[in-house]
């Protein structure tokens, strides 16, 4: 280090030591705040009845009473508040302490004397008098420059316009500890030394924050602001997840007068997934934004009577079925119901039932009919046509409730009622004396004690017979939704554009699967649809942005489906076409290449630089795929990976040794991927008596470090230090290519390959001088 360099290493770790003291100062006084707010809290709880005026005696001082618990409870609130904000502020200062910024960039605007020294980090922090910046948040407009320019000139988007100037240095710290550990003037891109440190790391069960690392180009996807739909194609390990939070983060900071965590949602991957991301939001001090599977959130609207499949039940499948005789014509079930043509057919359908072909359930009442499926259907069809079929499910339902309002006041004088009254509870009678009391209370008016007594009961007994009956009746559970879907597969559909010439089989095995109460997954999308079209759609207004992962396995009918569940959100689709494993299993559309997305406010973005493996994985992956040549591998050395020949008997033995020393090497993740459930199942079993090991399966929520054995497609969004690929000689077909493709990226360091039989032909194009063979 020259004489230059050393000092300017000390004057930055003076700063660093300067804007630590002013953290401890300013922890030390919230700290007594903190303490005080949350001693408030306490008293406010312990004597929260003493301090309110309680005074049943007539109307007026119940109401005064309401007003002075109200007025107590939101007081409470208000300190709750205030002391959750502390909290937050505490911790965010805490991680600050730790490592106060990332980056520094020495901005002269035009017009001004002097340059600016700006300072990033994962949040703003302000001098004692909170007049000057010290840590400017990496969100900031000004910011932007950091990430986007080299030295040299430079300009930054704010509110006001463009301001323009001069960018006189551009600075790289790793401060760990508040020392810094590393220091690095750079140029455009982020400099190779602060990448080579954060990507030479160990995998972590959780996805870190990578806002000190960020990319010109990740950085235009996370500060966009004009796309109504923002398409993220990156290929594997080219950070479109990372970048997708860090814009979650942004956008909560940009809009934080308007935008709340609750007002975003993320469809991942899997559940599993869920655990993966859930650090990186709170370490940039934001909350957690909602997070579900598509299909958890198709479950929440399909009735319970059914067994719905997922898609990891129907991969398995793909995977497995190859010799079931019905195996094509499922593959084109899936295929065709992925489609645009199978959502016109729908609305076809749809269409025709505002005429004819509804069907409806009986409402019985202990074993009695009270209002029969063909009434029901007649009173429907006697609505005005001209209204939509929804509108007219309402009034069928108004009429319902107020036929239903007077059977319970026939049933009243009936014998069973007198029989039930019978079997209640003491506490029931309690209740009804409790009533009865209360309506005597401001009346000079006489009553029969016991007919009051009664009829309090009776209307009680009623009140909970008929609550199963009413509440079927409000969610709508009179329409026949099964037989409705079912319907559509017996239809004359020969004259329909588009059909599959195995739609005749199509039709039988899918009413056969409905008969048996079984959704398969391919169903589950069309099948709530339909049931929107006829019961009204459930569109979403609270959540202004949707973030779609693994975009490539959404078909352009869930997407369809998805836009108008989230009529008034922006999205952002992240995605690798060459990751798509279950379209690739079937030759299905995806979202990514079967969609017209022409317009304005879309916008496509094209990462190529993977920063996950090492150049030698990369060169190995990219031969498998087409277009591999695109990718463009950061440069981090390591071993090429290996394919060993091996046999069924000794894989297991093998597979133990390559563990251990993977450990031995200090790798903290080690993945043992196998191609199915079933066979993760076996692995786990052979395994599990010789080293602590976690068998991932469809329903994991979270997963330790150490040796994990996962099926293939589970593994996808996911990275481990080292992957054992268990048996790729499994992997024959072209319509597994891409399955094979994606588990091999999911290695760092280190890619190691068992093969029992003939080395997969999937390699064919992948370069001899990519791997080596034992």
């Amino acid at each position: 280090m020259s004489d230059v360099q050393s000092r300017d290493w000390q004057l930055e770790q003076q700063r660093v030591n300067l804007v630590v003291n002013e953290i401890d100062k300013k922890v030390s006084k919230l700290t007594q705040n903190a303490g005080k707010v949350s001693s408030d809290v306490l008293e406010i709880r312990k004597t929260f009845w003493e301090d309110v005026t309680v005074n049943m005696d007539d109307p007026d001082d119940a109401i005064e009473t309401a007003a002075s618990i109200k007025q107590q409870a939101e007081f409470l609130s208000e300190r709750e508040r205030t002391h959750k904000q502390l909290d937050h502020h505490l911790k965010t200062l805490a991680r600050l302490k730790y490592s106060p910024y990332f980056g520094r960039i020495d901005f002269w605007e035009e017009g001004e004397k002097s340059a600016d020294q700006v300072y990033l980090g994962i949040a703003s922090f302000m001098d004692e008098q909170d007049e000057n910046f010290l840590i400017y948040d990496w969100r900031a407009p000004i910011s932007s420059l950091y990430y986007d320019y080299s030295p040299g000139p430079a300009k930054y988007k704010t509110l006001d316009g463009n301001i323009e100037g001069e960018m006189e240095l551009k600075r790289q710290f790793i401060i760990r500890g508040s020392e810094i550990k590393g220091m690095f003037d750079t140029g455009v891109t982020i400099g190779d030394e602060m990448l080579q440190e954060v990507l030479g790391n160990n995998a972590s069960t959780q996805m870190k924050s990578i806002v000190a690392t960020i990319q010109r180009e990740q950085n235009q996807i996370i500060r966009n602001e004009r796309s109504k739909l923002l398409i993220v194609q990156g290929v594997a390990g080219s950070g479109k997840t990372s970048a997708a939070l860090q814009r979650v983060a942004y956008l909560l900071y940009r809009y934080r007068d308007t935008l709340k965590s609750e007002n975003i949602m993320l469809f991942s991957p899997n559940p599993m997934f869920n655990s993966y991301v859930a650090t990186v939001l709170p370490e940039l001090g934001e909350e957690n934004m909602q997070q579900a599977t598509f299909m958890e959130y198709l479950n929440h609207r399909l009735d319970r009577d059914f067994v719905a499949q997922d898609s990891f039940s129907q991969m398995e499948y793909l995977l497995n079925g190859k010799e079931d005789e019905l195996y094509t014509t499922r593959v084109a079930g899936i295929r065709y119901k992925a489609s645009l043509d199978f959502k016109k057919l729908i609305d076809q359908y749809a269409s025709s039932l505002s005429k004819h072909g509804l069907l409806f359930k009986d409402l019985s009442f202990r074993g009695d009919v009270l209002f029969s499926k063909n009434e029901i259907h007649d009173y429907f069809y006697s609505l005005d046509e001209s209204f939509s079929i929804s509108n007219r499910m309402e009034l069928v339902k108004e009429w319902l409730l107020k036929e239903l309002k007077r059977v319970v006041r026939r049933e009243r004088s009936q014998s069973w009622v007198e029989e039930e009254i019978q079997f209640l509870e003491k506490e029931d009678y309690l209740e009804a004396f409790k009533k009865m009391q209360e309506k005597n209370r401001f009346s000079d008016n006489t009553f029969d004690d016991f007919e009051q007594e009664q009829k309090l009961l009776a209307q009680m007994v009623l009140k909970e017979k008929f609550r199963p009956l009413f509440n079927r009746v409000k969610r709508l559970k009179f329409i026949d939704k099964s037989g409705i879907y079912s319907h559509l597969f017996e239809q004359d559909w020969r004259s329909v554009e588009g059909l599959p010439p195995e739609w005749g089989n199509i039709c039988n095995e899918t009413v056969k699967r409905l008969n048996k109460l079984e959704i398969p997954y391919e169903d589950a999308t069309p099948y709530v649809y339909l049931q929107d079209l006829i019961e009204g759609r459930k569109s979403n207004t609270a959540i202004r942005h949707i973030f779609i992962d693994e975009a490539q396995d959404y078909s352009p009918f869930q997407f369809a489906f998805i836009q108008l569940l989230f009529p008034y959100s922006k999205m952002t689709m992240l995605g690798d076409f060459n990751q798509a494993i279950f379209s690739g299993a079937t030759g299905s559309a995806t979202v990514l290449t079967d969609l017209d997305l022409r317009g304005e406010e879309v916008e496509t973005f094209v990462l190529t630089k993977t920063y996950r493996s090492t150049r030698e994985i990369v060169e190995f992956t990219s031969g498998l795929i087409d277009g591999g040549g695109k990718i463009e591998p950061f440069n981090r050395k390591g071993r090429k990976p290996v394919i060993e020949r091996t046999t069924r008997t000794r894989i297991n033995h093998l597979i133990l040794e390559k563990m251990k020393e993977y450990l031995n090497e200090g790798h903290r993740t080690i993945a043992v991927i196998c191609r199915t459930a079933a066979e993760s199942k076996l692995v786990f079993e052979a395994l599990k008596s010789e080293v602590p090991v976690y068998l991932i399966e469809k329903g994991t929520v979270s997963y330790e470090k150490g040796i994990l054995v996962i099926p293939s497609y589970l593994a996808k969004g996911i990275e481990f230090d080292a992957v054992i690929l268990y048996d790729c000689s499994e992997y024959k077909r072209e319509s597994e290519r891409k399955l094979f493709y994606t588990v091999c990226t999911r290695a760092m360091h280190e890619l190691y390959m068992y093969a029992t039989g003939e080395i997969s032909p999937l390699l064919n194009l992948v370069s001899m001088d990519a791997y080596e063979l034992k």
